[in-house]
C-alpha cells in the first residue's frame, strides 16, 4: 500500500509547501481538495491544474485522488431538481480536473438524508434520496469510464448508505468497474466496525482513509489522532490484505491551526509506518 494524506490536513497556505512538507514527513502522495475557489478549484483551468500537477512532481510528490467539500452544499440527493443538477455539475467538473492531474479517484458523497453539521434542520426523504442518487451515478458513471477515473463513493456521517450490505448493493445496481467505494475507517466507528465493512464491500474499494475515532467521546469531537482512538487497525489491516487491497490509503486529520500544526504532520506519519507495518 501506497502512504498518503489528505490535504486538509495541512495549514492554510500554497499546495508548494504542502507537498514539500509532506514529502519531508515522509509521505509518498497527497490526495488534493477541489474548492469553489483556490488552486484547484471549479475555476481552475487546464493551464492552472497542469502547473499543480508540476509543483508535486518538483516535490516528489504524486496527486492520486481528488476529494471535496462542495457536496455538503449541494446534494445530489436535494429536494430541488435545479440544486440535484449543481451537484451533478460538481461531479462532472471533478472527474475532468482528476483526469488532469493524473488522478485516478475522486471522492464522492452521494448526497444525504440529513447532516446536523452542514444543513442543520434539513431532511431528505430516505426512499427519495436512495433513488435520486442511483440515478445521479448511474447517469455519471459515463463520464467516469469515458474518462477512466473512479467515482469513490464515501461512507460518512450523512445518515444514508449506512451499512455495508446497502453501500454493496448501491454500488452493484450502477454496475460500473468506475463506481466503487471510497472507505472511511474512522468513518464507521460511530456505529460499526470496520473490519466487517472492508470484507464485504472487498474489490469494490477504490481509495482508503484513514482515522481514528474516540467512541466515548462522541460526535465530532470523537476524531482523535491516529492509534489515539478505538479503531482496530491491526484487524483493518487484516481485512484490506483479506481483499487484495494494495492502493493508496491517506490519512484525514483534523489540524490545529493554532497550535503545531507541523508536528501533526509527522506525527500522523509516523503512526501510519506502525499501522503498514513499515516501522
Amino acid at each position: 500500500m501506497k502512504k498518503g494524506i489528505n490535504i486538509w490536513s495541512f495549514p492554510d497556505q500554497p499546495l508548494a509547501k504542502n507537498f514539500a512538507l509532506a514529502k519531508d514527513a515522509g509521505f509518498e502522495g497527497v490526495e488534493v481538495g477541489l474548492l469553489a475557489e483556490g488552486e484547484v478549484s471549479l475555476k481552475s483551468t487546464e493551464k492552472d491544474l497542469l502547473q499543480v500537477k508540476e509543483t508535486a512532481k518538483n516535490n516528489g510528490i504524486e496527486l492520486y485522488s481528488i476529494a471535496t467539500g462542495l457536496y455538503w452544499d449541494h446534494w445530489l440527493t436535494d429536494d430541488l431538481p435545479a440544486e440535484r443538477q449543481v451537484a451533478k455539475d460538481i461531479v462532472k467538473k471533478h472527474l475532468e480536473t482528476a483526469k488532469i492531474l493524473g488522478c485516478d479517484t475522486i471522492l464522492v458523497v452521494p448526497g444525504s438524508v440529513h447532516a446536523e453539521f452542514a444543513a442543520p434542520g434539513k431532511v431528505v426523504d430516505y426512499e427519495s434520496a436512495y433513488q435520486r442518487a442511483l440515478e445521479a451515478l448511474y447517469e455519471l458513471k459515463e463520464d467516469a469510464e469515458a474518462l477512466e477515473v473512479n467515482i469513490g463513493i464515501e461512507n460518512v456521517w450523512n445518515q444514508f448508505l449506512t451499512s455495508p450490505l446497502e453501500m454493496r448493493g448501491f454500488i452493484d445496481q450502477i454496475d460500473s468497474p468506475f463506481v466503487g467505494s471510497y472507505f472511511d475507517v474512522g468513518n464507521v466507528l460511530f456505529n460499526g466496525h470496520p473490519e466487517h465493512w472492508i470484507k464485504i464491500l472487498g474489490n469494490r474499494i477504490k481509495k482508503v482513509h484513514f482515522k481514528d475515532y474516540r467512541i466515548a467521546a462522541g460526535g465530532l469531537h470523537g476524531f482523535v489522532d491516529l492509534l489515539a482512538g478505538d479503531v482496530d487497525y491491526p484487524a483493518v489491516m487484516r481485512a484490506l490484505n483479506e481483499v487484495g487491497y494494495d492502493g493508496w490509503v491517506s490519512a484525514e486529520m483534523i489540524p490545529n491551526y493554532r497550535y503545531h500544526t507541523e508536528a501533526i504532520i509527522y506525527n500522523t506519519s509516523h503512526s501510519m509506518d506502525r499501522i503498514l507495518g513499515r516501522k
